[in-house]
């Protein structure tokens, strides 16, 4: 081979190797909403990030789905106690498919679904065209879930489904009794009304929106009732009526609701948005044998986290899944859909479309 062929040859092996990488190289940008909360309040803006500034973990996923929850209204706000971090992108969930797969053992292009731990908190989350993740914290997504509908479900069907499987952990049945349900207009509440019915429980709907009737006991519910008859929370024991409840308000409503458990039944509890503190007696406790069961998705194990999800696209998958899903934003129509949230005036489930 003469010096030019070889030449020729050599820039041909150059020009190969410098194409190679650029077809094969992941990412580098990620279009996301970034809360900034370095002035007087919270602004919200969406961005252009590096991939490389999206956070420490072994996998990148690209995400199609997010969902808005009442955490994510907490982060945003300068008073919210929520958001670690700062400057942040929110979003408490997502779902999507592996990227680059590091060395979890996952495989590129697998769906995925990512909630809780740090994410969206103290870590970058779901409002981003990517999310780097620790592997740990990752939950392939199980056979026939779609990735839409695993945001449909998202870390408040996660909840709904804890609370139910505690429940019946403790005992409960469909022949125990009347089941209450609170919030249940919210992403928790409606995602338990769904399931428990399913199950064949006789599910009361507890909410503060008249207009949800109809649309509560398409789901499933029983009854509907207006969450102000649930009766005084001063009240240390009124009468016994429940077999079994899931709360997802917390404060007086919760009161009022262990006020009128049944003898030896049970509450699953899991949220604040009537309030932190329960103005609440012993009474319920001592002398009915109620337990209280605080239910957590955030640090929830792992391994527990993917037994659960399991069941969701199982036995405990809502038999109108779709219907959950009430409302449909990108990244631009966030920002309103956080205010409504944190204002009360949601309904079911808001999922934020990134693809």
């Amino acid at each position: 081979m003469t010096l030019e062929e070889n030449m020729k040859s050599l820039e041909a092996a150059l020009m190969r190797n410098d194409r190679g990488p650029a077809t094969q190289a992941g990412p580098t940008e990620a279009r996301a909403l970034v809360a900034d909360s370095s002035g007087p309040e919270t602004v919200l803006q969406i961005r252009s990030l590096p991939v490389s500034d999206l956070g420490v973990g072994d996998v990148l996923i690209e995400v199609a789905w997010s969902s808005v929850n009442f955490k994510d209204s907490l982060a945003v706000r300068k008073d919210g106690k929520v958001a670690r971090m700062n400057p942040l992108v929110p979003g408490v969930d997502l779902a999507g498919t592996v990227v680059e797969p590091g060395n979890s053992g996952l495989e590129s292009g697998m769906p995925v679904v990512v909630h809780g731990y740090d994410l969206g908190v103290a870590h970058h989350g779901g409002y981003s065209e990517y999310a780097r993740v620790p592997a740990e914290w990752v939950v392939p997504l199980p056979a026939g879930l779609s990735t839409r509908q695993a945001m449909t479900l998202g870390t408040a069907g996660f909840t709904a489904a804890l609370s139910v499987i505690a429940l019946e952990e403790h005992g409960l049945t469909a022949d125990s009794g009347p089941v209450l349900v609170t919030g249940a207009t919210g992403g928790v509440g409606s995602t338990a009304v769904s399931i428990l019915a399913a199950k064949g429980f006789q599910v009361t709907a507890a909410t503060g929106k008249a207009d949800a009737r109809e649309w509560l006991q398409t789901l499933g519910a029983t009854a509907v009732v207006d969450r102000a008859s649930l009766g005084d929370p001063a009240r240390p024991l009124q009468k016994e009526v429940w077999a079994g409840a899931v709360d997802s308000v917390g404060g007086s409503t919760l009161a009022a609701v262990l006020a009128s458990m049944r003898y030896g039944s049970a509450v699953a509890a899991s949220g604040n948005t009537g309030g932190v503190s329960l103005p609440a007696t012993v009474f319920p406790f001592i002398l009915r044998g109620i337990s209280l069961l605080g239910i957590d998705s955030v640090q929830c194990p792992i391994s527990r986290r993917r037994e659960v999800w399991a069941r969701l696209a199982n036995d405990l998958r809502p038999p109108l899944l779709d219907d959950l899903a009430t409302d449909e934003v990108e990244l631009a129509g966030v920002a309103g859909a956080l205010a409504r949230i944190h204002g009360g005036g949601n309904r079911g489930r808001t999922l934020v479309r990134l693809r």
